[in-house]
């Protein structure tokens, strides 16, 4: 292991590595989405969505109650094809509650 004695920049460490470049993409097209939905999250409802991991085609969303997942769940549909007519593919998006 080649150890630095030296710190780098988060930007330097993403470049020289190919596991965390790929994470800080998929990091960067979940913002992305939830920036692209969000005309369509009511405006009470927004501070409690976060955008959450990709896998796949799956898109997650983190949502911080019951109810609000609820209301979510309701609006699904409008999100998936609004995300697909701007290009990304979307079979699916899971909510996960945090607590």
């Amino acid at each position: 292991m080649n150890r630095r004695h030296y710190a780098i920049s988060l930007h330097q460490a993403t470049q020289e590595s190919p596991t965390l470049a790929r994470l800080t993409a998929l990091t960067r097209d979940s913002s992305e989405r939830l920036k692209a939905i969000d005309a369509l999250i009511p405006p009470m409802l927004r501070p409690a969505i976060q955008a959450g991991p990709i896998e796949g085609d799956c898109w997650c969303l983190l949502v911080s109650s019951n109810a609000a997942a609820a209301k979510v769940r309701q609006l699904l549909p409008a999100f998936q094809a609004h995300l697909r007519s701007r290009g990304w593919e979307v079979a699916s998006i899971r909510l996960k509650i945090q607590r």
